[in-house]
């Protein structure tokens, strides 16, 4: 089985900012796109930035500029870097890690969440 665990949430004024960490673990052969995901009350759930293997990315049009997200495959670890937040950015925000596993094949695995909170 494969854990994931996102970690780095927590409360911000508008304009500041948080680094998100999202860590896998487990029966895993290798790890393919990793993936931020945020949902905020009453909204459904949006991509806010992924990032491939090779490093292509994807921004959700709102966080482009603001928002940067890395990868370290050593880690199997994803970060996603965010400044200039405003209270809008407040959402739970998920990892989903597109992962070979050893037995299962390639599966996608998500993290419990971690909130983010920005205060106006």
């Amino acid at each position: 089985q494969v854990q994931v665990v996102e970690t780095g949430g927590g409360l911000v004024q508008a304009g500041g900012s948080l680094k998100l960490s999202c860590g896998a673990s487990g029966s895993i052969r290798s790890i393919g796109s990793m993936v931020w995901y945020r949902q905020a009350p009453g909204s459904q759930r949006e991509q806010v930035a992924s990032i491939t293997p090779g490093g292509r990315t994807y921004y959700l049009d709102s966080t482009k500029l603001r928002f940067t997200i890395s990868r370290d495959d050593a880690k199997n670890t994803a970060y996603l870097q965010m400044n200039s937040l405003v209270p809008e950015d407040t959402a739970v925000y998920y990892c989903k890690v597109v992962a070979t596993t050893l037995d299962r094949g390639t599966l996608d695995f998500w993290g419990q969440g971690t909130q983010v909170t920005v205060s106006a």
